[in-house]
């Protein structure tokens, strides 16, 4: 019982922190290293006393939600144990819950349907793998504990980089406009839904040395995307000199950020040589957003315009601009795990190779892991669970688990092993994440595979894997995220060392209108060099390689049965990619969360994507056994 009262007092401690950071005037900078050390011995407590935590968080969890609807259909009966937890609450998706979730959206403020608490707002994920949007419930509690994680992510990243307070941070924020549901409340992206909470707004008065930002908050907060991340940009470039750390939320934002500076150097230049922004502006038209930048750009700049300029005519490559630019950044801060690692070889080419530091890992039910050593290689990034955020088990993942349909049954899910606790998973195993949080979700399956990668204490680390789901099959053959991802980097090195051509975003899809059917990869490409003509053998070759780095079964299907065609590679229009994105945010996605899915289905966006190829390339032959 000791070791529980010492981790409330740090849980106590990390909440004083955070009020502490937003709601004192105070600039010693003594007070907040302090805070910062607090917040790495709240760290070390919970890690060691994981399994400990974990029981209290549950013990909380259903004590408070005893009478719940939810809980009492399913026969807990006020048990607050973890074996009558296992024994009697089933394990769950989107799909299982969603007709009460549904009522919450309709009727709005009905109380013990699944949370005793009242629900405060719905956070809307991605969507990238269904291809719809779901919407997930949140109360205060689960909101102030989502704050309170993100108090913990700059005094790790001070640990491995010092005096980022010396500085500031060109942070690009991007929010979505919030949608009301038909019982009153609201829907956002869990990232606005973050911005837009008064513990954000008051960093802006009470300033954190540790998160000194560029961007005014009237930028951060403005809903016209293009008008936000251009206005957050010329602030940033106004002060080159000051910024330390370039953040974005997820690597495809540094991809859209350096398109939006390529687009548009010459107007960010004229903005900052007069120091003003002008009445007729094509971009900024917002007053509040004209008002916020134009105290920035307090006077005209000629000299930093003139060496804005310099930098972009360069060279057409680009290589380098990041760090040209922003002369004494020390990293750039972005997810670039799962589906964004394949920026990687294009963020280390713009910003010159500076250090790429993956801080946390996400979901729309709840904030997660945080990557303890960030400095490592951003290809063996691993998060810590911080056992305070949810109850967490894991379902172990065994050989042919990824070839499921993920709807199977109840009946299917019994055959496999039982769930594991978080202190019990193995050094090496893969498993799919499991919570139960403190907003009404109950042994919900989130949906990630995760790799146990070593321990903090007695906390696992993980290496996140992939989403649990088949991405592409024609027959047999079933291909996941990952098998995906490595052969699509293993064409695209291959067309950079050939051609000096990058891949900038690619999707697929499983072509079944042919006989036999066959794999369709949509690449969109930035060619290094301007003058460029690629071979149409490069491509043919780039085919043959996805096709050799894919799976067995896929080759045994294209290779001996002959149920699978050839592997096709459509190259398709530059801002392509940009164009699905905007499609998908004007249909109610998050410009902040939003992914680029690795498989794409039939409907408007796929018709989009049709509509922009250029050429088209198939695999010259038959991949090797």
């Amino acid at each position: 019982m000791e070791a529980i009262a010492a981790i409330d007092d740090s849980v106590s401690v990390v909440k004083n922190s955070s009020t502490a950071n937003t709601c004192t005037n105070t600039s010693d900078e003594r007070y907040h290293d302090e805070k910062n050390k607090e917040a790495l011995q709240f760290i070390e407590e919970v890690t060691i006393n994981a399994d400990k935590v974990q029981n209290q968080v549950l013990t909380e969890i259903l004590s408070r939600n005893a009478q719940v609807e939810y809980l009492q259909r399913h026969g807990l009966d006020g048990y607050t144990d973890r074996k009558t937890f296992k024994r009697v609450m089933p394990v769950v998706s989107y799909e299982d819950v969603k007709t009460d979730i549904d009522l919450l959206i309709a009727k709005g403020n009905i109380s013990s349907i699944l949370c005793a608490s009242p629900v405060s707002q719905f956070f809307r994920s991605t969507g990238t793998s269904s291809g719809v949007s779901k919407l997930m419930p949140t109360t205060e509690e689960q909101a102030e504990k989502s704050w309170h994680f993100w108090c913990l992510l700059m005094p790790v990243l001070n640990q491995h980089i010092s005096d980022l307070n010396r500085g500031k941070a060109m942070q690009i924020f991007l929010v979505s406009p919030c949608i009301p549901t038909p019982g009153g409340l609201i829907s956002s992206a869990a990232s606005t839904g973050l911005f837009k909470s008064s513990n954000f707004k008051n960093l802006f008065s009470n300033i954190d040395p540790y998160r000194n930002y560029t961007s005014p908050l009237e930028t951060i907060l403005c809903e016209d995307t293009y008008q936000s991340l251009y206005s957050q940009l010329v602030c940033g470039l106004y002060q080159n000199n000051q910024v330390l750390r370039i953040a974005f939320i997820f690597a495809s934002g540094f991809i859209e950020a350096v398109k939006c500076l390529q687009q548009h150097w010459t107007l960010f230049c004229d903005d900052i040589r007069f120091g003003t922004i002008a009445a007729d502006h094509t971009i900024i038209t917002d007053p509040l957003v004209k008002k916020a930048v134009m105290k920035i750009l307090v006077k005209p700049n000629p000299e930093l315009a003139d060496f804005i300029e310099n930098e972009c005519r360069r060279n057409s490559s680009w290589e380098g601009i990041v760090s040209r630019l922003w002369p004494n950044a020390k990293c750039v801060d972005t997810i670039i795990t799962g589906t964004m690692s394949h920026h990687i070889p294009n963020i280390d080419c713009y910003s010159n190779g500076l250090p790429i530091v993956s801080t946390m890992y996400a979901c729309s039910e709840c904030f997660l892991g945080i990557n303890l050593n960030p400095l490592t290689n951003p290809h063996e990034v691993s998060y810590t669970l911080i056992p305070t955020m949810a109850y967490f088990e894991f379902v172990p993942i065994v050989d042919g688990d990824d070839h499921q349909n993920d709807n199977c049954n109840q009946e299917e899910e019994q055959h496999h092993e039982e769930l594991v606790d978080l202190i019990d998973v193995e050094l090496g195993r893969e498993y799919e994440l499991v919570v139960t949080n403190y907003a009404g979700l109950y042994r919900y399956k989130v949906g990630d595979v995760l790799r146990v990668s070593g321990f903090k204490n007695n906390a696992p680390q993980f290496n996140f894997m992939r989403r649990r789901s088949v991405v592409l099959s024609i027959d047999m053959d079933k291909t996941n995220e990952i098998e995906l991802q490595n052969a699509v980097k293993k064409a695209a090195d291959h067309l950079m060392i050939s051609s000096n051509v990058s891949l900038v975003e690619y999707t697929s899809f499983a072509d079944t209108s042919t006989n036999p059917g066959h794999y369709v990869l949509y690449w969109e490409l930035q060619c290094n060099n301007n003058n460029a003509v690629i071979p149409h053998t490069v491509f043919e070759e780039c085919c043959l390689i996805m096709e050799q780095f894919l799976g067995y079964e896929y080759r045994n299907m294209r290779a001996n049965k002959k149920l699978v065609g050839p592997l096709e590679i459509k190259i398709v229009e530059t801002g392509t990619f940009g164009k699905l994105k905007d499609h998908a945010i004007h249909q109610g996605s998050s410009v902040t969360q939003y992914k680029t899915p690795r498989c794409m289905k039939l409907g408007p966006k796929f018709d989009l994507l049709n509509s922009m190829v250029l050429s088209s390339s198939f695999s010259p032959r038959c991949p090797q056994l």
